[in-house]
């Protein structure tokens, strides 16, 4: 991959991304896959004057390790350097830039249970952390391509070859072109014309159809808006990019109003393994029944990872004839297939998905109707036939999509 279009890559994640700013603090979380372009990065930090850029790498095959070795009592371990960092960052409120790289499949062979406990064990100490930072500092999620990621999708080609096929298409998803800082902004502005367009309305629910069993009501908040592109950090108001690349417009919907059943139309990565050929049925707003053809073990623990796991905290819309999907693959990376149809999310909502949310403490946001969980895990259900209809508080019924795509 020729370095200008990596270095173009690089000055986007960091300026249109994060949006770094002069005297602040960035944590960089990545694997090992492309080092050269971590630096890349980094060096685009300080550029924009950072004071310190911190990389915290990781390795899969380690990680899967100390699952395998260490005790449930060992990985559910709060400890003295835990509470130090999560400290530094509610003070400093560093941004956050994680380069996903990871193989689909690493953690195959890992207890899922022992993860799931030593997840659960730990939360309580870190919620009243995250509480404290929520929206209030600039975060990115990009990607680059690692060895097994890339085989993973193109395993008829070799290694260097599935690599440099997989830096195209991520670049041309994410709009690396020309000058990708400008074609954000065009993507931004377009939008945030959907967004008015659904909020203008009002919608009371969304309902949804498609010929592979999809048939599900959910209810919306009346206070909640919807949101999509750049988005800005409570109190210091600086406009980034969370998502690169990015293709929805997202809401949070009300806690406790969802009817019916969604068939995955897209596997899932969670936690190194594929969920494959899943649906779930909801009840009152609560997951209650899930079925999936390849590790549904995984997907049971996921739901009930805690109280708030088994409801939903996103409703998320994507045109079917998005980028993303236009390149007929499949990424097995939520990052991309999230982006390329419509989707929801199982746990945590946003509270900025709330008019005026800066007057509200997080304990109010749920009362409001905000589901809290310790997981956010997004799963694709777009298809090429899927209506949507929007209905208003009065009764009145819009077409939102039509055959998979935007019908407004």
């Amino acid at each position: 991959m020729k370095q200008e279009r990596l270095k173009k890559y690089a000055e986007l994640i960091v300026k249109c991304g994060l949006n770094v700013q002069k005297g602040q603090e960035v944590i960089v979380r990545c694997g090992l896959d492309q080092p050269e372009f971590v630096a890349m990065c980094v060096e685009e930090c300080y550029k924009l004057g950072a004071s310190l850029v911190k990389v915290e790498w990781s390795y899969m095959p380690v990680s899967k390790l100390h699952y395998n070795y260490r005790s449930l009592e060992t990985l559910s371990e709060f400890s003295g350097i835990d509470k130090a960092e999560w400290e530094r960052k509610v003070e400093k409120l560093p941004c956050l830039l994680w380069i996903d790289s990871d193989d689909p499949d690493g953690l195959n062979g890992t207890d899922s249970e022992k993860i799931a406990k030593a997840s659960q064990a730990k939360f309580p100490f870190i919620k009243p952390y995250r509480d404290k930072i929520e929206n209030k500092y600039q975060w990115c999620i990009a990607s680059v391509p690692g060895k097994e990621w890339a085989q993973k999708i193109y395993p008829e080609l070799p290694e260097e070859d599935a690599i440099e096929e997989l830096w195209e298409n991520i670049l041309y998803c994410s709009r690396v072109d020309d000058d990708p800082i400008k074609a954000w902004d065009r993507h931004n502005k377009e939008l945030a014309k959907r967004c008015k367009f659904l909020n203008d309305y009002k919608f009371e629910s969304l309902e949804y159809k498609s010929a592979n069993g999809t048939d599900f009501k959910v209810g919306l908040n009346s206070k909640g808006i919807f949101l999509g592109g750049g988005e800005r950090a409570l109190g210091s108001n600086i406009y980034f990019n969370a998502n690169i690349p990015s293709e929805e417009v997202f809401t949070s919907p009300l806690r406790g109003r969802a009817e019916g059943k969604v068939v995955a139309t897209k596997p899932l990565s969670y936690q190194g393994k594929l969920i494959e050929n899943f649906w779930v049925r909801f009840e009152n707003g609560k997951a209650v029944e899930v079925h999936a053809e390849k590790n549904q073990d995984v997907l049971e623990k996921m739901i009930a990872m805690d109280e708030g796991a088994s409801y939903l905290g996103e409703v998320a819309l994507i045109a079917h004839d998005s980028p993303i999907n236009n390149t007929g693959i499949l990424f097995y990376n939520t990052l991309f297939d999230e982006n390329a149809s419509c989707h929801l999310a199982l746990g945590r909502g946003f509270n900025n998905c709330l008019e005026n949310y800066e007057n509200y403490s997080v304990q109010e946001c749920e009362k409001l109707g905000v589901n809290s969980s310790m997981i956010h895990v997004d799963f694709m259900i777009g298809s090429a036939d899927m209506s949507i209809i929007g209905v208003t508080a009065d009764g009145k019924r819009i077409q939102i999509f039509k055959d998979g795509n935007w019908a407004i």
